[in-house]
């Protein structure tokens, strides 16, 4: 089988003009540099030289052969390179998702900027799923990193669900509601009869089933409104006058300019985002991730 060292003594011989000055650049013997040209030629059935006097010159079957093997040690340098930056986690596309009540914005997206800063040759490729499609799509392999609202009820096999910050849960309610006159810390017992638009699902964790266990602690449980939804949609709910919703404070960058934003009194009102990712990480996977706790 012809090795890479063959291939490049040939070109070395080919492109320097001769033996001795090939073996030169190579650091090698001429002897050596000979005896590899010969097991070349004799796998080849050819002789790529012709040996003169002066200098040797390339055979037709030479010409033929040097442009191609010069096009596969290029193409090999090529996928060297191409592996160690794989292999480093410096090139690559990382498939990111993220839960409805986990905006792209703040602190977030600078993390994401950061690492993409550090690691020129990677991309992002950003969809938006609940956190139990992150975790199953994580699982098998569709999904890189997953970025989700505290509690998870159901935990996947091979797949880890690390804390990455806390922020405040605040209050909205549409710009018409009789507590938008005021800016004063609202106490969660006093959103007793108020209709929510967002309920915890029997099977889902997340942001609602928080709130419902916030709501809970303070002696009932959050009263449905006639439209509800668990995604993003909840913003333009409120908005119209549906129900109101306790929602993590950095939601505020992607609400209506005329929602209302109260703050809560109770101290324990915070939410957790956790990145989910696989147990066993790629370099590319673990450097984001490192990234991302570095920045937030």
């Amino acid at each position: 089988m012809i090795s890479t060292r063959q291939l490049r003594y040939f070109v070395e011989i080919a492109e320097s003009g001769s033996f001795s000055a090939a073996a030169e650049r190579l650091f090698v013997a001429q002897s050596a540099l000979s005896r590899q040209i010969k097991e070349l030629e004799n796998q080849l059935q050819t002789p790529l030289f012709e040996r003169t006097a002066r200098q040797p010159r390339l055979t037709a079957a030479g010409e033929a052969f040097y442009p191609r093997a010069r096009n596969l040690l290029s193409e090999l340098l090529k996928a060297s390179e191409v592996a160690t930056l794989v292999g480093n986690g410096q090139l690559g596309t990382l498939r990111l998702s993220h839960s409805s009540t986990v905006p792209m914005s703040g602190a977030l997206l600078h993390g994401i900027s950061n690492w993409l800063e550090r690691c020129p040759g990677v991309s992002v490729d950003i969809a938006k799923l609940s956190s139990e499609a992150q975790l199953e799509d994580i699982a098998e392999g569709r999904l890189d990193v997953g970025l989700l609202r505290l509690p998870v009820l159901r935990q996947r096999d091979g797949v880890r669900v690390l804390p990455l910050y806390t922020e405040p849960l605040v209050l909205a309610v549409p710009p018409n509601h009789p507590l938008a006159r005021s800016d004063a810390p609202v106490e969660l017992a006093q959103l007793k009869d108020q209709a929510f638009i967002s309920i915890p699902h029997p099977q889902r964790g997340g942001l609602s089933y928080l709130s419902a266990e916030l709501c809970m602690r303070a002696g009932f449980f959050p009263k449905a409104a006639r439209v509800m939804s668990r995604k993003t949609t909840q913003l333009q709910l409120i908005q119209a006058g549906f129900g109101i919703a306790l929602l993590p404070k950095s939601m505020q960058d992607i609400a209506p300019a005329n929602l209302h934003f109260l703050p809560l009194a109770d101290p324990d009102c915070h939410s957790t985002v956790a990145l989910a990712c696989a147990q066993v990480q790629s370099p590319l996977v673990e450097q984001f991730c490192q990234t991302l706790h570095e920045c937030l």
